[in-house]
């Protein structure tokens, strides 16, 4: 029998000592020993048989990428990997996996000397709930807590969160950012880069109606997530670091031939990475493995002294440059396990060296006891530890290889499936009745326009618009519907804009990297660090827009709102970029998602001022085709963001041909100081309270009369409504230099300018209703 078939399962010695033993009382019956060895090489041929039928088992059920995407969606925050851990299992059902007391999912393969093991890590960092206030906001703790990576705290302020309940559900939150509209009046902002000034929104009212969720103490929270394709191969994710190891073992494992094994081999998911290796620490002591080889993100996180500052070293090795070796010193010469993994690295002709990475080491007084045969290995990520992560899909595919080649002395190619361009979002479907305002901001959510390419939004809300509507674009591109007719009464003119803020593609750098201006105003921690698209002729390429220079020191500042900014898309040179079909004047978005909270509360980002657009829609849908001889027209137009482009050029050509508006009613958001981290003392207006007059903002007044006048048709209609004071402006300040009075409109909303806006659904009813009024009664 072949030492290969000896070692395939734990079980093959004992199935042969029992046949051997039974050796004597076969012959007799048989009349010779030559049947013995045809049974031992029959029970081989089964355990080889059942090694394949294992080893097929998991590559028919996902590819590298699909599972890679399915990891980085799952979260997985220290403490709280097991809903992964059951993802893990079940892809592992056909060898029988383990799962002991710390969470850590194991499998054991073949017996006898030597002892190896392949780990890698499920947990990534995050935040714990550890309270929740009065008015319904989850007060957060960072976890692990001595994890103190550069800006980690801001890159989370104004994004999507899920956050997990007791059921074991995940809930959709946001955590609370400063307003932009509001910045200007704070001389001290909070400093969200503070976990002190961390708090998450999920919609409640209250502290009980957080807790009927099943919120509580301890609920563990972490940013929400998908998996990006770049161009070249490239993935991103928040946590992409901390799944590859576990998508190399299952893809290793899909591929391995346990026949050839020698020795025993368990493969190790460990739990609780990021506070001290204490899953690892806990596999180590019960298998006692003679070789290690750990597969997971190298850690830059600085030894912390008394009295010192953290210095984090930077990584030199970029992702396609190969696999890194975690060292404490990557200048010393390779020798013992490392050197023989690098000699079969470099057989494939695979790069691989030495990295900064601090040594592992355990959170109690035992230590970590790593075998003097260890190895951290990993592939070179960039912006670790940030939303927007990435890899290089060939350098992950490259540790596969290696590691089939250190267990049985040869290698699988593994594919890198080319990245396709994203489509755009397709048009919403023309509605058969009335849709409510809600349901259309959120077909208008999925829409991209940025200030100067509005033409997908408008598209959209021509889309939804009722069958009899006709609506015209102007030369600015505004999109206009009026209604014909014998009019009498004043001239009422409805505006709401259809672009929102992004970027532009000003330059394409001869590294590939695009040189990016904003368009429109945001805090640049929304924004930078996370993963961002670049809308081109040829489809939507994902990217990160990079981080400024330094943002790694304590010192580092925010540039200027004018400052040239980079993303890199994946391409490695500017002909790439070309290839792509990526050139100069093509915007830039962040992705963005329509997102129910608790009650009737909602995120995504555009919502200003794609809920302004909805009530207009929903009010046309509702007045008809019959202008009842009103002289009415409403508006969605363009480049408000950037200067009022296409209200000014409107009001212009307006009054021009002799048909300025008597009254202008702009409808945009209020922005409101109804959140954790503004002052209440301006610009108060609570969300589910009814839509808001604005009474005076920065650019135009409500005259006192006229705003009392709204309110009572509101209130007459049992319309709730309040006014109030704000920063900002509107499409209406164009207008009354050519006669007219503004009146804006809006719905409270928290958080302004961010991926995270919110409002309450009942405001944006109550405006949408209010539209309709002011349409049919305004004299």
């Amino acid at each position: 029998m072949s030492v290969d078939c000896q070692h395939s399962y734990t079980g093959a010695k004992q199935v042969t000592e029992k046949i051997n033993s039974s050796e004597k009382v076969m012959t007799e019956y048989f009349g010779g020993k030559k049947l013995t060895w045809l049974i031992l090489a029959g029970v081989c041929g089964v355990l080889a048989t059942m090694g394949s039928a294992a080893a097929q088992s998991l590559s028919d059920q996902k590819s590298m990428v699909e599972e890679m995407r399915e990891f980085v969606q799952t979260p997985a925050v220290a403490g709280y990997e097991q809903e992964l851990a059951a993802k893990i299992t079940n892809y592992l059902k056909a060898f029988s996996p383990k799962t002991d007391n710390f969470g850590n999912v194991t499998v054991t393969l073949g017996s006898g000397i030597p002892k190896r093991m392949l780990a890698a890590p499920m947990d990534e960092m995050g935040f714990l709930v550890g309270g929740i206030t009065e008015q319904g906001y989850l007060r957060l703790q960072r976890f692990p807590q001595l994890a103190l990576l550069p800006l980690f705290q801001e890159l989370h302020a104004a994004q999507p969160v899920k956050v997990k309940t007791s059921e074991g559900r995940w809930i959709s939150g946001v955590v609370a950012g400063l307003s932009v509209h509001l910045l200007p009046l704070r001389p001290q902002p909070p400093d969200m880069n503070e976990v002190e000034n961390m708090f998450v929104d999920v919609g409640a009212g209250s502290a009980e109606q957080a807790r009927a969720a099943g919120l509580s103490l301890g609920s563990p929270v972490a940013i929400d997530r998908k998996l990006y394709e770049m161009a070249g191969g490239r993935w991103m994710s928040a946590a992409i670091g901390d799944r590859f190891g576990d998508v190399a073992l299952l893809q290793l494992l899909s591929r391995l031939d346990v026949a050839k094994l020698q020795g025993t081999l368990t493969v190790a998911f460990v739990t609780q990475q990021w506070p001290g290796a204490r899953g690892l620490q806990r596999v180590i002591e019960e298998y006692q493995p003679s070789e290690l080889i750990f597969v997971g993100r190298l850690n830059r996180l600085p030894i912390l002294r008394l009295g010192t500052e953290p210095v984090f070293k930077e990584f030199t090795k970029q992702p396609g440059d190969g696999l890194v070796i975690g060292s404490a010193d990557p200048s010393a010469v390779l020798s013992g396990f490392p050197s023989e993994l690098k000699q079969l690295a470099e057989q494939s002709h695979t790069s691989m060296d030495p990295q900064f990475s601090t040594p592992m080491t355990a959170m109690n007084q035992f230590g970590l006891h790593l075998p003097e045969r260890f190895v951290h290995l990993g592939v070179p990520t960039m912006w670790p530890s940030t939303p927007a992560e990435f890899l290089d899909a060939h350098d992950l595919a490259a540790l596969v290889e290696l590691l089939q080649k250190y267990l049985r002395g040869s290698s699988e190619s593994v594919e890198v499936p080319p990245t396709k361009a994203l489509a755009a979002p397709a048009l919403p479907q023309r509605p058969l009745k009335a849709p409510t305002a809600v349901m259309i901001a959120k077909e208008l959510v999925a829409a991209y326009g940025v200030s100067g390419h509005e033409k997908p939004v408008q598209e959209a809300i021509a889309r939804l618009l009722p069958p009899w509507a006709k609506p015209e674009t102007d030369s600015a591109g505004n999109l206009i519907l009026r209604w014909s007719g014998d009019a009498r009464g004043p001239k009422l003119l409805m505006i709401a804009h259809a672009d929102e803020i992004g970027y532009e593609v000003r330059s394409i750098l001869p590294d590939g990297r695009l040189q990016v201006e904003a368009r429109g105003g945001s805090w640049l921690g929304y924004t930078l660090g996370h993963p961002a698209l670049v809308h081109s002729a040829n489809g939507i390429h994902p990217g990160v827009l990079e981080l400024p220079p330094e943002w790694e020191k304590k010192e580092f500042h925010w540039p200027g709102p004018q400052a040239m900014l980079r993303m890199d898309a994946g391409a490695r040179s500017a002909e790439e970029a070309a290839v792509l079909g990526i050139k100069a004047g093509d915007y830039i978005t962040v992705p963005k998602e329509y997102r129910k909270l608790l009650g009737s509360r909602a995120s995504a980002r555009s919502f200003d001022d794609r809920a302004g657009c909805a009530a207009l829609i929903a009010a046309a849908w509702e007045l008809g085709p019959d202008s009842h001889g009103r002289d009415l027209t409403f508006v969605w137009s363009t480049g408000e963001e950037t200067g009022l482009t296409g209200s000014t050029a409107l009001a212009k050509a307006l009054a021009a041909q002799g048909r300025s508006p008597d009254y202008v009613f702009a409808i945009d958001s209020f922005v409101t100081s109804d959140s954790p981290l503004e002052s209440p003392r301006f610009s108060l207006a609570p969300l589910g309270k009814g839509f808001v007059v604005r009474s005076v903002d920065n650019a135009s007044v409500a005259p006192e009369q006229i705003r009392n006048r709204v309110i009572a048709l509101a209130e007459s209609a049992h319309i709730p409504v309040q006014f109030g004071v704000t920063n900002g402006g509107t499409d209406a300040a164009e207008f009354p230099m050519y006669g007219a009075i503004p009146v804006a409109l809006g719905w409270p909303m928290r958080y302004s300018h961010s991926p995270a806006e919110v409002i309450d659904t009942s405001d944006l009813d109550a405006l949408a209703r209010m539209v309709t009024l002011l349409s049919k009664k305004w004299e």
